[in-house]
């Protein structure tokens, strides 16, 4: 009995918030409650002045206290500073505290805080605290869910500091900034479930922005994204990045993600 309680409870997870699964932010929605994610998110992104590569990974576990709160410890590693090196990490809080459910949909909203330690070089005026920049954010996310159609939004303000111990902020730039974001997930297979081991796919359209508050420099990045969830407990998803418009010095604003996700169901005895 008890691991049919579990395998519907994954099937519920898999059939309602699939589609919120996304790249690029965090949706309103939690991780399960005592599930652990375990995850790891490649980049690789084009320099503007040389043409070449930066390839980064961030390492990432997840863990959902209970349906309301979860918490997250993500590492940063590149190569932007001769070879590929630890830079920092970051942990991170959600608490999501407002839900409203009905039979083909719901609606939630949550609020998150975040703090980054980085110890590389500063080269841009973007605020990056999720890999280059020291610092803190904090802000709001609301997301809705109607039948295979999910969206979502987050609005936040960004704090960075120096880069310990090495890199001071340059004083000419900006350091906090208002991020904005706008996602849409549409489920497309499959079309009826009738198994926890169906493969689903989704296709999701992710709208980044910011804007330094001091000077009111701007951009905002369009991210298309295939995401595939195997055996409602395995995701992969492969993305494009690319900058629609700018008004800031960005060192590679264009390239490409790969992300390999696993969730852990009932680790908590």
């Amino acid at each position: 009995m008890k691991h049919f309680l579990i395998a519907i409870s994954f099937l519920f997870f898999q059939k309602s918030i699939g589609q919120e699964l996304f790249l690029m932010t965090d949706p309103a929605s939690n991780v399960p409650a005592n599930s652990v994610g375990v995850n790891v998110l490649q980049s690789a992104f084009e320099r503007t002045i040389n043409s070449e590569y930066i390839y980064s990974m961030m390492p990432e576990v997840t863990y959902g206290l209970n349906r309301n709160l979860m918490f997250r410890a993500t590492a940063f590693l590149s190569n932007r500073d001769k070879g590929l090196q630890a830079e920092g990490g970051s942990f991170m809080a959600k608490y999501r505290f407002y839900s409203e459910d009905d039979l083909n949909s719901h609606f939630r909203m949550a609020a998150f805080g975040r703090y980054s330690f980085n110890n590389g070089s500063i080269r841009q005026e973007q605020l990056e605290i999720m890999g280059r920049n020291s610092g803190f954010e904090t802000g709001l996310v609301a997301t809705k869910l109607i039948k295979k159609l999910a969206v979502s939004s987050t609005v936040s303000f960004e704090k960075v500091f120096d880069n310990e111990p090495n890199h001071t902020f340059p004083h000419q730039l900006g350091d906090h900034a208002t991020n904005y974001t706008l996602s849409f997930g549409q489920l497309i297979y499959p079309k009826k479930y009738t198994s926890l081991k169906q493969t689903n796919i989704n296709l999701m359209l992710e709208f980044v922005g910011q804007t330094i508050n001091e000077n009111g420099k701007s951009y905002i990045d369009v991210v298309p994204v295939v995401q595939f969830i195997f055996n409602s407990q395995a995701r992969l998803d492969v993305a494009y990045r690319k900058e629609l418009l700018s008004s800031m010095v960005r060192s590679a604003p264009d390239g490409v993600y790969l992300n390999l996700y696993y969730t852990f169901f009932n680790v908590k005895k």
